[in-house]
């Protein structure tokens, strides 16, 4: 059993790493993108509204789906063939138009992908090990794959090559992946996701409606999940065009800082999750996003030496290693099994429409009328509002849970017993 979570593990790492890569490989683009079409602030948002309105909408729609039928592997398999191939069709692209088409197909093909694979992973992982191994597919992966070796190859292979080979090199490896996990990956049975937390370490609704929007937990995180990638896209989004023509950097120089904060989403994405293991999740959401809000203070406003400024932004994005935790694990564990899918589906579907759909055109707007530094002011504020929402939170930490259980239950215990002693017993009725 422990052999196939570990092996599924590897799968949907490499999978969602991939997702990631092709997703974010047009914001290491934008400035060769700015160069030859000429897009303002506005239209760059756009592209990157326009992905996350069509991925929110087929995530909820296709993860309703997969939750009252068999069929995750199949949704799986068939999304990443078809990202792939939307991600070489983005180097075909004549102007903005086409490029804005071939992003609302991709984002239809990844909806569904993260909630899928969650749901796999939430079901094959022993409670322990949840919330790491939840956060290791998608933080940690996306890190890797999208903010480590994205900027590493994709700038190198646009500066020597140009943008549209890039676009080429992010669509090949997964279709590769679509025959392995085809042929390892096993498809749960419905009884077997329903009963995935029904134990005592999950947190039903405490309003005793399993139903994903009737929780407030989901509710809690999808308003945080809105704020925080707000946060998120105003430095992956705006970040790198800002530190090539806004403060002069190179484009070596613009490589070097994104790996630096690739490599703050793989170290937060693997420490976020395991720390809300052991703390809880609300302490370890506080401290993320917290952090978080430094990131867009680093991009914008900080004047060090360039290493220094590298160090500063790899702190602050240790905080986005939260973001697992808020879309994936506390939803999945504040509902029944049978609506994990689709608790983690809206969560990221009305994130992605609020804070991946609306937030980059408004930062974009911004950016224009008000000037380059606007979007990462209203990335501070929306992680600091972020942090403001923890307390309304309810703790699903399995360890944290069971030690509150036991405590509650044993005081009501001695609560009952004390009682029993002093009661006065009348003929019949104890």
């Amino acid at each position: 059993m422990q052999r196939y979570e570990n092996r599924l593990l590897v799968m949907l790492f490499v999978t969602n790493g991939l997702l990631f890569f092709d997703r974010l490989a047009i914001n290491f683009l934008t400035p060769w993108l700015h160069a030859e079409f000429g897009l303002s602030g506005l239209q760059i948002g756009a592209l990157t509204a326009a992905l996350s309105l069509t991925w929110a909408t087929s995530g909820i729609v296709v993860s309703r789906l997969a939750d009252r039928h068999a069929i995750k592997k199949l949704v799986l398999v068939v999304a990443i063939v078809v990202f792939s191939l939307s991600s070489v069709s983005s180097g075909l692209a004549a102007g903005f138009l086409s490029l804005l088409v071939a992003r609302c197909v991709m984002g239809v093909a990844e909806g569904p992908v993260l909630p899928v694979v969650q749901t796999l992973m939430m079901v094959e992982s022993t409670p322990r090990r949840r919330g790491f191994n939840m956060g290791f597919i998608q933080a940690v992966a996306a890190g890797v794959f999208g903010s480590l070796l994205g900027p590493a190859l994709i700038i190198p292979l646009a500066h020597e090559h140009g943008w549209r080979a890039a676009f080429y090199l992010t669509g090949v490896p997964g279709l590769i992946l679509a025959l392995v996990l085809w042929r390892y990956v096993k498809e749960p049975t419905l009884e077997r996701v329903s009963g995935a937390l029904h134990r005592t370490d999950a947190v039903a609704s405490p309003e005793g409606a399993p139903r994903p929007l009737a929780n407030r937990n989901v509710l809690v995180c999808a308003a945080m999940a809105c704020l925080i990638l707000t946060t998120f896209y105003s430095v992956m989004v705006f970040g790198p065009l800002h530190l090539v023509v806004g403060r002069g950097y190179s484009d070596g120089q613009m490589s070097g800082f994104m790996i630096a904060l690739g490599l703050a989403a793989v170290v937060g994405g693997a420490l976020m999750p395991a720390l809300s293991d052991r703390l809880g999740r609300k302490p370890t959401l506080l401290l993320g996003f917290l952090l978080a809000s430094a990131a867009p203070a680093v991009v914008a406003f900080a004047q060090a030496d360039f290493a220094v400024l590298c160090a500063g932004i790899f702190v602050a994005w240790l905080g986005m290693g939260v973001m697992p935790v808020m879309l994936a694990t506390v939803p999945a564990e504040s509902v029944e099994g049978a609506f994990a899918n689709r608790a983690i589906g809206w969560v990221i579907g009305i994130s992605e429409v609020v804070g991946g759909c609306v937030a980059p055109i408004v930062c974009g707007a911004a950016a224009d009328h008000l000037g380059a530094r606007a979007p990462f002011v209203i990335g501070i504020v929306s992680a600091l509002l972020a942090a403001l929402l923890v307390a309304a939170l309810r703790e699903t930490a399995p360890g944290r849970v069971g030690r509150v259980g036991r405590v509650g239950h044993e005081r009501a215990s001695g609560a009952s017993a004390e009682g029993a002693q002093s009661a006065p017993t009348v003929s019949g009725i104890s």
